[in-house]
């Protein structure tokens, strides 16, 4: 039997009111097709799906929820439509699935199972501050998020100056956000006053804001990012 195809669907950063901004028409006509979705949080996936007009009501869709510690034999029981020949779709909480989110681990094991899997075209915050940020766009890389304890943040920071310096690397990383006036503050403490630092806070969203400065530079800065979904980036 022919399996069917795993789509990697994108969603909007933020406000679903984005939806026909910032996702081509293919993507959506792609989710309306769909009855099987794998998602991290059922509700909000929900009102998404609702707000970008599937053609069926949302009692009818058939949602599988992912913990990022899921188990792959659960996994493998949420791929079984695959596996009869229908077609499914993954779903991040926001932006693109399978990075920075536990949707990787599902188009591993899709892959395993011989599953063809598309991605599909989104927003993505942390190529979309890259690429504001005018920092080095050949080679970076993403830490996820830092150590919450002081020490080892700080031990980190200097890392990724360090790498910055070694290697020519634009280092990205991002942090909870009720906690991002703290990363601010341990960020314009413990590296150097030249480091470049680019934030780049809501993105595609009508609060978007994006700015970099030096370190130096950010200390004369009146700055709140308290629960706004931010991607911090350092380079020289």
């Amino acid at each position: 039997m022919k399996k069917g195809k795993l789509y990697l669907i994108p969603v909007t950063l933020g406000d679903n009111n984005t939806i026909s901004k910032v996702l081509p028409a293919y993507v959506l006509e792609v989710l309306r097709n769909l009855d099987y979705f794998i998602v991290e949080n059922s509700r909000s996936a929900r009102r998404f799906i609702s707000a970008a007009g599937h053609n069926k009501a949302i009692d009818e869709l058939t949602f599988y929820e992912l913990d990022k510690h899921q188990k792959n034999q659960n996994i493998n029981a949420f791929l079984q439509p695959l596996l009869k020949g229908i077609s499914m779709g993954v779903m991040s909480e926001a932006g693109t699935p399978a990075v920075a989110d536990p949707g990787s681990e599902i188009v591993n094991v899709a892959r395993q199972n011989g599953v063809e899997v598309v991605p599909l075209t989104g927003p993505n915050s942390i190529i979309l501050a890259l690429m504001a940020s005018g920092f080095n766009g050949q080679g970076f890389v993403f830490h996820g998020y830092l150590p919450v304890e002081k020490n080892l943040r700080i031990k980190k920071l200097r890392e990724l100056e360090a790498n910055i310096a070694k290697y020519n690397q634009t280092q990205i990383f991002i942090e909870t956000p009720y906690r991002n006036n703290q990363m601010i503050e341990t960020i314009l403490k413990c590296c150097k006053p030249q480091t470049k630092l680019s934030i780049a806070c809501d993105l595609t969203l009508s609060s978007q804001w994006i700015n970099t400065l030096t370190v130096s530079a950010w200390k004369k800065e009146t700055v709140n990012l308290h629960k706004r979904p931010t991607v911090f980036l350092l380079f020289k």
